[in-house]
């Protein structure tokens, strides 16, 4: 079996021989398109030793500071494949490389997001409360404009994305009536393009910009694995318990700023082990989100093999 058997296994009912694990971070600039972007996820992917690929995004929607009021989104520029297309040289290049051995996944940051790239994220907010209707439109543009992204990505190959949802945060729109008008309308486009065409995407929930209250209204988002936050409404969350709620394989487990990013080798794997121990059976180790870019790869090495020499309580040692 190799890795692309053993991930695209997870969405079977049956365990894995062995506990896959990946983690993300992001590259310096000089690596985040063209073949210098290629070499590097290839040589990230093969010194760490993970179980699948995740193309970093690094094409960022130009800021737009001529979007000053709310009637000003229904000039939100919509974006061709020719935008795209340092994006998707990258894309193209890692597919060609491994796509045999590795499931490759592409990171999809979703509309709210991206939208808040190009006009700021306090004036999002603010025209979101002023006057939604015409930032509807403007979320329509910049939907549009990542469906050209997905599609493509499609056409290369790829087996499916990693869909970064942000917006309900405590702290942004926790509020259900905007987020379901500015937000889940658009994530929902996007996810349900990529299900009708791709056997492996991620949903992931993400705390970069904040903490949630509850992520009940993700628990209808499509895709095949979650990746959610480790505290939601300020305890604890359980990954059996993520698992029960969404009914789907998880991943995550470790906190991206604690061992894996600081610790030593045996830190690393005591902490590996413990999320082990309470980790549902359908299960990829990784951090709740990015790691730092400064993480040493080592150490995310240390983390990967503690995940693939763990062996359940009464299960045979297999080895790999």
């Amino acid at each position: 079996m190799n890795k692309r058997d053993l991930v695209l296994g997870l969405l079977d009912d049956a365990a894995p021989p062995y506990v896959p694990a990946a983690f993300f971070l992001h590259f310096d600039p000089a690596h985040h398109f063209g073949a210098a972007a290629v070499a590097r996820h290839l040589e990230f992917f093969r010194a760490t030793g993970m179980d699948l690929v995740k193309v970093q995004y690094e094409r960022v929607f130009p800021a737009l500071p001529e979007i000053r009021t709310p009637a000003d989104w229904r000039k939100m520029p919509r974006y061709g494949e020719a935008f795209f297309a340092p994006q998707l040289e990258v894309v193209a290049g890692i597919v060609e490389a491994v796509r045999r051995d590795a499931v490759v996944i592409v990171t999809l940051y979703s509309p709210f997001m991206c939208a808040s790239h190009a006009v700021g994220e306090e004036r999002t907010l603010r025209h979101a409360r002023e006057d939604p209707e015409p930032v509807r439109a403007g979320m329509e543009a910049v939907t549009e404009s990542l469906l050209t992204f997905v599609r493509a990505c499609v056409r290369l190959g790829v087996d499916g994305f990693y869909h970064s949802t942000q917006g309900g945060e405590t702290r942004r729109l926790a509020e259900r009536a905007p987020f379901d008008a500015l937000v889940r309308p658009y994530d929902l486009a996007l996810m349900r393009e990529a299900e009708r065409s791709c056997a492996f995407n991620v949903l992931h929930v993400c705390d970069y910009a904040g903490e949630y209250d509850d992520l009940q209204r993700f628990e209808g988002y499509p895709g095949h694995v979650v990746s959610c936050p480790l505290e939601v409404g300020g305890r604890p969350l359980a990954l059996a318990e993520a698992a029960r709620r969404f009914g789907r394989p998880v991943m995550g487990g470790l906190d991206r700023h604690g061992a894996v990013a600081t610790g030593g080798a045996a830190q690393i794997r005591a902490e590996v082990e413990g999320v082990l121990r309470v980790a549902p059976q359908r299960f990829i180790v990784g951090a709740d989100c990015t790691v730092p870019s400064e993480t040493p790869w080592e150490n995310l090495r240390v983390a990967i093999d503690a995940a693939h020499a763990w062996r359940r309580p009464g299960a045979p040692n297999r080895g790999r």
